[in-house]
């Protein structure tokens, strides 16, 4: 094919660093480098699939169903009135879900994302994640 492997494979791969809140046979999860809100996380399957209309069911399923687990996890974590979650995949060509803890319509706005955020202030969010999941009894394979 001759692609190059997408930002999110070389996350995966200990190529670039990455903060991992959940890692299982197919799919993982990671805080954004550029949060609209704290505890905004992407749900990306190991595949790279560019577009989520091209998901098979079985791993579409697997996904929402990860994002729940996480989505309640971030609920617990941070107090939001909801926890958002968009698919839009302009910058980065392999499917991931934003799960973002959500109290205002502005919240789900990506230009207000941050763009030099905290690095001490991620690495704390990340764990809080994680945290929230052990303390859930959800095994989550990171950390």
């Amino acid at each position: 094919m001759g692609r190059m492997a997408s930002i999110f494979s070389r996350i995966l791969a200990g190529e670039i660093p990455g903060r991992f809140v959940w890692k299982d046979e197919q799919c993982f999860a990671i805080l954004t480098v550029n949060p609209i809100q704290p505890g905004h996380v992407l749900v990306i399957p190991r595949q790279e699939i560019d577009d989520w209309l091209d998901l098979s069911p079985a791993l579409r399923d697997h996904l929402v169903a990860t994002a729940q687990v996480l989505g309640r996890a971030l609920k617990a974590a941070f107090q939001p009135v909801k926890v958002g979650v968009a698919i839009v995949g302009l910058e980065v060509r392999h499917v991931h879900l934003h799960l973002i803890p959500i109290s205002a319509p502005e919240h789900m706005e990506f230009a207000r994302a941050d763009t030099h955020p905290d690095p001490a202030g991620l690495d704390a969010v990340a764990e809080r994640v994680r945290a929230t999941l052990t303390a859930m009894g959800v095994r989550h394979g990171a950390g």
